[in-house]
C-alpha cells in the first residue's frame, strides 16, 4: 500500500500542506500511520477523499456540508455498494438487450426519424454513461 508524506500528499491532491494540516485539524481526513520520526502518513484512500473533497468545494459546498456529505460515505457499507453495482449491472444487461430488439427497428427508419429519435435519447444516455464512468473511476470505489 502506497503512503504519502504531508508534502507528497499535498502535491498529488494539489493543494497546500497548510490545507492537509487544516484539514486533519478538521478531521476530514486522518493520516494512516505515523513513521518513528512522528511523520504523518496518509493512504491512497486519503488522497481520494481529498480529491472529492476538491471537487465539492468547486461545487461551493462549505466545509460542512463536505463533513456531512464525507459522512454519509462513511457509513455507507460495502455490502450495499455492492448490491447497488450488481443491481446497476443487471440493469446495464437489460438495457443493451432491449437496444438489440429495438436495432431492427431503428434500421428501418427514415433519416429524420432516426435523427428525431438519437436526438432524443443521446443526451440521457450519454449523461447515465458518463455518470457510470466517474463513478467507477473516481468515485469511492477506486
Amino acid at each position: 500500500m502506497k503512503l504519502y508524506r504531508i508534502g507528497e500528499l499535498a502535491k498529488a491532491a494539489g493543494v497546500s500542506e497548510r490545507t492537509i494540516d487544516y484539514y486533519t485539524k478538521l478531521g476530514l481526513i486522518s493520516p494512516e500511520t505515523r513513521t518513528h520520526k512522528n511523520y504523518r502518513l496518509y493512504s491512497l484512500e486519503t488522497l481520494n477523499r481529498l480529491e472529492r473533497i476538491n471537487q465539492w468545494k468547486q461545487e461551493k459546498y462549505t466545509l460542512e456540508e463536505i463533513r456531512a456529505r464525507l459522512d454519509e460515505l462513511t457509513d455507507i457499507s460495502e455490502e450495499q455498494v455492492s448490491e447497488k453495482l450488481t443491481s446497476l449491472e443487471l440493469h446495464l444487461q437489460q438495457l443493451e438487450r432491449e437496444v438489440k430488439e429495438l436495432e431492427p427497428l431503428i434500421s428501418q427508419l427514415k433519416p429524420g426519424q432516426a435523427n428525431k429519435v438519437y436526438t432524443h435519447i443521446m443526451p440521457s444516455s450519454l449523461a447515465c454513461i458518463e455518470a457510470l464512468r466517474l463513478l467507477m473511476n473516481h468515485g469511492p470505489f477506486t
